[in-house]
Protein backbone atom coordinates (compact mmCIF):
# COMPACT_ATOMS: atom_id res chain seq x y z
CA UNK A 1 0.00 0.00 0.00
CA UNK A 2 3.04 2.00 0.96
CA UNK A 3 4.84 1.96 -2.40
CA UNK A 4 1.47 2.43 -4.53
CA UNK A 5 1.01 5.82 -2.83
CA UNK A 6 4.40 6.56 -2.84
CA UNK A 7 4.57 6.29 -6.72
CA UNK A 8 1.76 8.30 -7.01
CA UNK A 9 3.92 11.23 -5.78
CA UNK A 10 6.53 10.69 -8.14
CA UNK A 11 5.80 13.77 -10.27
CA UNK A 12 7.33 15.69 -7.26
CA UNK A 13 10.51 13.65 -7.05
CA UNK A 14 10.78 14.03 -11.13
CA UNK A 15 14.29 12.47 -11.83
CA UNK A 16 14.19 9.44 -9.68
CA UNK A 17 10.53 8.03 -10.53
CA UNK A 18 10.84 8.38 -14.70
CA UNK A 19 7.64 8.56 -16.30
CA UNK A 20 4.86 8.36 -13.81
CA UNK A 21 2.67 5.74 -15.45
CA UNK A 22 6.10 3.27 -16.16
CA UNK A 23 6.49 3.93 -11.84
CA UNK A 24 3.04 3.77 -11.45
CA UNK A 25 2.95 0.03 -13.05
CA UNK A 26 6.52 -0.97 -12.15
CA UNK A 27 4.92 -0.81 -8.49
CA UNK A 28 1.28 -2.54 -9.57
CA UNK A 29 3.36 -5.66 -10.86
CA UNK A 30 4.91 -5.67 -7.68
CA UNK A 31 1.86 -5.65 -5.42
CA UNK A 32 0.14 -8.01 -7.53
CA UNK A 33 3.24 -10.28 -7.37
CA UNK A 34 2.93 -10.30 -3.65
CA UNK A 35 -0.23 -11.83 -3.72
CA UNK A 36 -0.70 -13.76 -6.71
CA UNK A 37 -3.62 -16.32 -6.01
CA UNK A 38 -6.18 -14.49 -8.27
CA UNK A 39 -3.14 -14.35 -11.29
CA UNK A 40 -2.76 -17.64 -11.02
CA UNK A 41 -6.19 -18.96 -11.02
CA UNK A 42 -6.81 -17.31 -14.29
CA UNK A 43 -3.31 -18.21 -15.84
CA UNK A 44 -2.53 -21.99 -14.77
CA UNK A 45 -5.69 -23.51 -14.89
CA UNK A 46 -7.26 -22.55 -18.26
CA UNK A 47 -3.93 -23.91 -19.26
CA UNK A 48 -3.94 -27.14 -17.65
CA UNK A 49 -7.51 -27.81 -19.85
CA UNK A 50 -6.17 -27.67 -22.79
CA UNK A 51 -3.59 -29.76 -22.15
CA UNK A 52 -5.90 -31.85 -20.65
CA UNK A 53 -8.39 -32.02 -23.42
CA UNK A 54 -5.79 -31.69 -25.80
CA UNK A 55 -4.17 -35.38 -24.32
CA UNK A 56 -7.60 -37.45 -25.37
CA UNK A 57 -7.26 -38.49 -29.34
CA UNK A 58 -10.85 -38.36 -30.20
CA UNK A 59 -10.96 -34.80 -29.51
CA UNK A 60 -8.95 -34.28 -32.57
CA UNK A 61 -11.32 -35.85 -35.00
CA UNK A 62 -13.28 -33.73 -37.70
CA UNK A 63 -17.25 -33.57 -36.17
CA UNK A 64 -19.82 -32.46 -38.59
CA UNK A 65 -21.58 -31.19 -35.81
CA UNK A 66 -19.25 -28.57 -35.56
CA UNK A 67 -19.01 -27.69 -38.80
CA UNK A 68 -15.65 -30.28 -39.57
CA UNK A 69 -13.95 -28.97 -37.08
CA UNK A 70 -12.82 -31.19 -34.27
CA UNK A 71 -13.49 -30.57 -30.61
CA UNK A 72 -10.35 -29.78 -29.75
CA UNK A 73 -9.73 -26.82 -32.73
CA UNK A 74 -13.51 -25.63 -31.01
CA UNK A 75 -12.68 -25.44 -27.32
CA UNK A 76 -9.36 -23.78 -28.17
CA UNK A 77 -10.55 -20.21 -28.62
CA UNK A 78 -12.88 -21.19 -25.77
CA UNK A 79 -10.43 -22.06 -23.33
CA UNK A 80 -8.21 -18.60 -24.43
CA UNK A 81 -11.35 -16.53 -23.30
CA UNK A 82 -11.86 -18.47 -20.41
CA UNK A 83 -8.24 -17.11 -19.37
CA UNK A 84 -9.44 -13.66 -20.25
CA UNK A 85 -12.69 -13.80 -17.90
CA UNK A 86 -11.19 -14.89 -14.97
CA UNK A 87 -8.17 -12.49 -15.23
CA UNK A 88 -10.87 -9.56 -16.33
CA UNK A 89 -13.85 -9.96 -14.01
CA UNK A 90 -12.59 -12.54 -11.24
CA UNK A 91 -9.08 -11.54 -10.89
CA UNK A 92 -8.57 -7.74 -11.98
CA UNK A 93 -12.12 -5.77 -10.17
CA UNK A 94 -11.28 -7.68 -6.42
CA UNK A 95 -7.77 -5.57 -6.62
CA UNK A 96 -9.60 -2.03 -7.28
CA UNK A 97 -12.37 -3.01 -4.46
CA UNK A 98 -9.67 -3.98 -1.63
CA UNK A 99 -8.13 -0.78 -2.53
CA UNK A 100 -10.94 1.20 -1.87
CA UNK A 101 -12.21 -0.69 1.18
CA UNK A 102 -8.49 -0.10 2.84
CA UNK A 103 -8.68 3.48 1.78
CA UNK A 104 -5.57 2.91 -0.57
CA UNK A 105 -7.63 5.10 -2.98
CA UNK A 106 -8.83 7.58 -0.53
CA UNK A 107 -5.08 8.35 -0.06
CA UNK A 108 -4.78 8.78 -3.80
CA UNK A 109 -7.14 10.87 -4.72
CA UNK A 110 -4.90 13.95 -2.98
CA UNK A 111 -2.10 13.09 -5.34
CA UNK A 112 -2.12 13.75 -9.17
CA UNK A 113 -2.53 10.84 -10.73
CA UNK A 114 -5.59 10.67 -12.75
CA UNK A 115 -7.82 7.54 -12.15
CA UNK A 116 -7.39 6.57 -15.96
CA UNK A 117 -3.59 6.21 -15.29
CA UNK A 118 -4.21 3.81 -12.49
CA UNK A 119 -7.03 1.51 -14.92
CA UNK A 120 -4.72 1.82 -18.20
CA UNK A 121 -1.91 -0.23 -15.67
CA UNK A 122 -4.53 -2.32 -14.19
CA UNK A 123 -6.02 -3.18 -17.52
CA UNK A 124 -2.13 -3.53 -19.05
CA UNK A 125 -0.89 -5.87 -16.33
CA UNK A 126 -3.48 -8.64 -16.95
CA UNK A 127 -3.69 -7.96 -20.39
CA UNK A 128 0.24 -8.93 -20.87
CA UNK A 129 -0.69 -11.93 -18.38
CA UNK A 130 -3.65 -12.92 -20.51
CA UNK A 131 -1.74 -12.92 -23.59
CA UNK A 132 1.07 -15.46 -22.66
CA UNK A 133 -1.55 -17.88 -21.88
CA UNK A 134 -3.06 -17.45 -25.35
CA UNK A 135 0.41 -17.95 -26.73
CA UNK A 136 1.02 -20.98 -24.68
CA UNK A 137 -2.40 -22.37 -25.50
CA UNK A 138 -1.78 -22.02 -29.40
CA UNK A 139 1.97 -23.50 -28.90
CA UNK A 140 0.86 -26.45 -27.37
CA UNK A 141 -2.14 -26.82 -29.49
CA UNK A 142 0.54 -26.04 -32.33
CA UNK A 143 3.26 -28.55 -30.69
CA UNK A 144 1.64 -31.03 -28.79
CA UNK A 145 -1.70 -32.13 -30.70
CA UNK A 146 -1.19 -31.33 -34.22
CA UNK A 147 -3.56 -27.72 -34.33
CA UNK A 148 -2.45 -25.30 -37.27
CA UNK A 149 -1.44 -22.35 -36.07
CA UNK A 150 -4.47 -19.43 -36.82
CA UNK A 151 -4.34 -18.86 -41.02
CA UNK A 152 -5.01 -15.61 -40.90
CA UNK A 153 -3.00 -14.65 -37.78
CA UNK A 154 -3.09 -11.09 -38.17
CA UNK A 155 -7.00 -11.19 -38.18
CA UNK A 156 -6.64 -13.72 -35.31
CA UNK A 157 -4.46 -11.17 -32.64
CA UNK A 158 -6.64 -8.24 -33.78
CA UNK A 159 -9.65 -10.18 -32.35
CA UNK A 160 -8.13 -11.72 -29.74
CA UNK A 161 -6.77 -7.86 -28.81
CA UNK A 162 -10.09 -6.20 -29.26
CA UNK A 163 -12.21 -9.22 -26.97
CA UNK A 164 -9.42 -9.08 -24.59
CA UNK A 165 -9.63 -4.68 -24.37
CA UNK A 166 -13.72 -5.26 -24.28
CA UNK A 167 -13.09 -7.99 -21.40
CA UNK A 168 -10.86 -6.14 -19.40
CA UNK A 169 -12.90 -3.04 -20.05
CA UNK A 170 -15.87 -5.06 -17.99
CA UNK A 171 -13.33 -5.59 -15.41
CA UNK A 172 -11.96 -1.87 -14.10
CA UNK A 173 -15.85 -0.93 -14.98
CA UNK A 174 -16.43 -3.42 -12.11
CA UNK A 175 -14.07 -2.37 -10.00
CA UNK A 176 -15.10 1.49 -10.64
CA UNK A 177 -18.55 1.05 -9.68
CA UNK A 178 -17.29 -1.29 -6.62
CA UNK A 179 -17.35 -0.13 -3.30
CA UNK A 180 -15.87 -3.32 -1.82
CA UNK A 181 -13.22 -6.20 -3.01
CA UNK A 182 -16.19 -8.94 -1.92
CA UNK A 183 -18.82 -6.89 -3.91
CA UNK A 184 -16.52 -6.68 -7.31
CA UNK A 185 -16.00 -10.57 -6.61
CA UNK A 186 -19.75 -11.07 -6.02
CA UNK A 187 -20.31 -9.41 -9.23
CA UNK A 188 -17.58 -10.86 -11.17
CA UNK A 189 -18.55 -14.45 -10.12
CA UNK A 190 -22.37 -13.73 -11.15
CA UNK A 191 -21.56 -12.49 -14.61
CA UNK A 192 -19.19 -15.34 -15.46
CA UNK A 193 -21.62 -17.81 -16.41
CA UNK A 194 -23.45 -16.71 -18.09
CA UNK A 195 -20.68 -14.93 -20.74
CA UNK A 196 -18.83 -18.14 -21.04
CA UNK A 197 -22.08 -19.44 -22.17
CA UNK A 198 -22.36 -17.13 -24.89
CA UNK A 199 -19.00 -18.52 -25.63
CA UNK A 200 -19.60 -21.75 -26.10
CA UNK A 201 -18.09 -23.28 -23.03
CA UNK A 202 -21.29 -25.51 -22.54
CA UNK A 203 -22.77 -25.51 -25.82
CA UNK A 204 -20.52 -24.80 -28.91
CA UNK A 205 -21.80 -21.91 -31.28
CA UNK A 206 -21.70 -24.47 -33.79
CA UNK A 207 -24.54 -26.52 -32.38
CA UNK A 208 -26.54 -23.80 -30.71
CA UNK A 209 -29.90 -22.76 -31.83
CA UNK A 210 -30.03 -20.06 -34.06
CA UNK A 211 -32.31 -17.64 -31.42
CA UNK A 212 -29.03 -18.21 -29.03
CA UNK A 213 -26.36 -18.15 -31.47
CA UNK A 214 -27.34 -14.48 -32.61
CA UNK A 215 -27.50 -13.76 -28.75
CA UNK A 216 -23.67 -15.38 -28.44
CA UNK A 217 -22.90 -13.16 -31.66
CA UNK A 218 -23.80 -9.78 -29.96
CA UNK A 219 -21.92 -10.90 -26.62
CA UNK A 220 -18.09 -9.65 -25.78
CA UNK A 221 -17.20 -13.62 -25.78
CA UNK A 222 -19.70 -15.01 -28.81
CA UNK A 223 -18.27 -12.36 -31.08
CA UNK A 224 -14.91 -13.09 -29.83
CA UNK A 225 -14.84 -16.93 -30.33
CA UNK A 226 -16.42 -16.26 -33.61
CA UNK A 227 -13.78 -13.39 -34.88
CA UNK A 228 -10.69 -15.92 -33.43
CA UNK A 229 -12.33 -18.94 -35.32
CA UNK A 230 -12.92 -17.36 -38.51
CA UNK A 231 -9.23 -15.93 -38.59
CA UNK A 232 -8.34 -19.27 -37.78
CA UNK A 233 -9.76 -21.20 -40.44
CA UNK A 234 -7.83 -18.35 -42.40
CA UNK A 235 -11.08 -15.66 -42.86
CA UNK A 236 -10.56 -12.52 -41.81
CA UNK A 237 -12.92 -12.11 -38.89
CA UNK A 238 -16.34 -10.86 -39.59
CA UNK A 239 -16.53 -7.37 -39.46
CA UNK A 240 -19.77 -7.23 -37.48
CA UNK A 241 -18.07 -9.37 -34.87
CA UNK A 242 -15.19 -6.40 -35.08
CA UNK A 243 -17.37 -3.77 -34.59
CA UNK A 244 -19.04 -5.56 -31.47
CA UNK A 245 -16.26 -6.13 -29.60
CA UNK A 246 -14.64 -2.12 -30.21
CA UNK A 247 -18.12 -1.37 -29.22
CA UNK A 248 -17.65 -3.16 -26.15
CA UNK A 249 -14.26 -2.11 -25.41
CA UNK A 250 -14.79 1.34 -26.21
CA UNK A 251 -18.30 1.60 -23.72
CA UNK A 252 -16.58 -0.33 -20.93
CA UNK A 253 -13.47 1.67 -20.43
CA UNK A 254 -15.29 5.01 -21.23
CA UNK A 255 -17.48 4.39 -18.60
CA UNK A 256 -15.00 3.15 -16.22
CA UNK A 257 -13.37 6.19 -16.03
CA UNK A 258 -16.57 8.39 -16.06
CA UNK A 259 -18.07 6.63 -13.03
CA UNK A 260 -14.40 5.54 -11.17
CA UNK A 261 -15.01 7.21 -7.26
CA UNK A 262 -11.90 6.95 -5.01
CA UNK A 263 -14.49 6.67 -2.13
Amino acid sequence: MTSLIAVSDRPAVGRRAGHPTRAVLRNETRLILRDPVGLLWGLVVPLIAFVAISRISALRHPEAGLGGASYLATYQPIIIVFSLTILAINGLPPILGSYRERGVLRRLQATPMPPARLLFVLLTIHLVGAAAVAAVILAVGTIGSGLALPHQLAGWILAYLLTAVAMLGLGVLIAALSPSGKIANGVGGILTFPLLFTAGLWLPLAAMPHALATVSDYSPLGAGVRAMTAAAGGHFPPLSALGTLLAYAVVFCALAVRFFRWE
